[in-house]
């Protein structure tokens, strides 16, 4: 499907959707809790769904209802059958850890994006902890397991490549029987999302100990638990970005002490010059006269395609750094936003870890982007589109992935938009 964007006079209020990372966080804790576990306020989308089927596949029940799921775990089981993760990498990298502690022979599988998306360190980290497991790709999905024999002890993993490694590792490390040291080879980037993992196994009854480069967690037990799921700041990024491009957006059921890494997206919004009030769990973005930042995204790497088209609209050159990760998402990222910024009259120019956009946009003809079938593409080149007008997004329904409500937000908003279904 491709939606045009047209040029917008914004006003008015959303609510975010909860957040996916803290959704699937609270569903695998919950699977590995013997019991009923409660999830108060999930975020339904494709990779929920894909999580909800998956684990489904290895005994854990998990029954929604409209403002909270229960789920039933405690009894997990080998699948005679492909475990198909979808396009959910959460999913499928938490799961290969987990079928670690479930004896049998699993195959986790991923759709054509996740298939080419890197797994090979964890499987590597969880070979040294005494597990049979295997890629079938250059250390890309499908990924076999053979379950049931996680020794724990001592096992390394590399912190610059991604933060769901070591949170796969932590969610099985209480189960092994002298308990788990996870040594770190390379600096943590997303430390946020790691933060995230520890918090909500402390609601789960598992506590973890963390260093500078390693964590430790000994043996323990898994409690049912009831977790409220807080707003996602990266959905919210791009209302909170369309506000300080073409009005004034009000964003709600954000918690203001989030560990979520992408609520700095208000210090950057008020760097470049947008107004930001924030009020309870409210957070007003007004429009302004943007201006251009420097700024590493090593830790808040999902916020890029965001940045780089408000960058675009900015007077100046805009400089990122810390973007290498971006390369390896449900697209190139990186790739992905120079070449649709270029298609609009940008200035952009691209090393393996950085980006330098000159703004703003002087195009005034119609655009049509691509969207790499990456919903973080879909939704950073809808902002643009309001602001600058005459933009149309093929794969626009990748929004579903994490974000199936938005389009209908952004016209509840004022957004004028155009859907072609071909």
């Amino acid at each position: 499907m491709k939606i045009t964007v047209h040029k917008s006079e914004v006003k008015g209020k959303i609510i975010v959707p909860s957040s996916k990372s803290l959704t699937i966080r609270a569903m695998m804790c919950g699977a590995l809790a013997k019991g009923t576990s409660e999830i108060v306020n999930p975020l339904m989308s494709e990779d929920t769904d894909a999580a909800t089927a998956v684990l489904g596949q290895v005994g854990v029940s998990v029954r929604k209802g409209y403002e909270f799921w229960r789920v039933f775990g405690g009894n997990l089981q080998a699948s005679l059958e492909d475990l198909f993760c979808g396009e959910s990498a959460t999913t499928l990298r938490f799961m290969t850890a987990i079928c670690a502690i479930v004896p049998g022979r699993h195959r986790l599988v991923g759709g054509p994006s996740l298939s080419q998306r890197p797994i090979g360190p964890l499987v590597e980290a969880l070979k040294k902890l005494g597990i049979n497991a295997s890629t079938e790709g250059a250390g890309m999905p499908p990924v076999v397991v053979e379950g049931g024999g996680l020794k724990g002890n001592a096992t390394e993993l590399p912190g610059d490549i991604s933060s769901q490694f070591i949170s796969a590792l932590l969610l099985v490390a209480p189960f092994t029987p002298a308990g788990m040291t996870i040594q770190l080879t390379t600096p943590l980037t997303s430390k946020a999302y790691v933060e995230m993992t520890m918090s909500c196994l402390k609601q789960f009854g598992i506590s973890v100990d963390a260093f500078r480069d390693r964590f430790v967690v000994r043996r323990q037990i898994y409690r049912p638990s009831r977790l409220e799921i807080e707003g996602d700041w990266s959905s919210a990024s791009y209302f909170l970005a369309l506000g300080a491009v073409a009005g004034a957006v009000e964003v709600a059921n954000l918690n203001a002490a989030s560990s979520q890494g992408d609520r700095v997206i208000l210090d950057f919004l008020r760097s470049m010059g947008a107004e930001v009030k924030t009020v309870g769990d409210s957070v007003t973005v007004s429009r302004g006269r943007l201006r251009a930042i420097y700024t590493d995204l090593t830790d808040c790497i999902d916020l890029l395609p965001t940045m780089s088209v408000l960058a675009a609209l900015a007077e100046g050159t805009s400089e990122f750094t810390g973007i290498g990760r971006a390369r390896i998402k449900e697209s190139d990222r990186v790739t992905a936003v120079k070449n649709n910024l270029q298609k609009l009259g940008a200035s952009v120019a691209e090393t393996s870890d950085r980006l330098v956009i000159t703004g703003p946009i002087t195009t005034k003809d119609p655009v049509i982007v691509d969207s790499y079938n990456d919903h973080r593409i879909a939704m950073a080149f809808g902002v643009l589109g309001a602001a600058a007008g005459g933009v149309t997004i093929t794969g626009a329904e990748s929004v579903a992935k994490t974000f199936p409500t938005f389009w209908d937000l952004m016209r509840r908003v004022g957004v004028r938009t155009e859907a072609h279904e071909k």
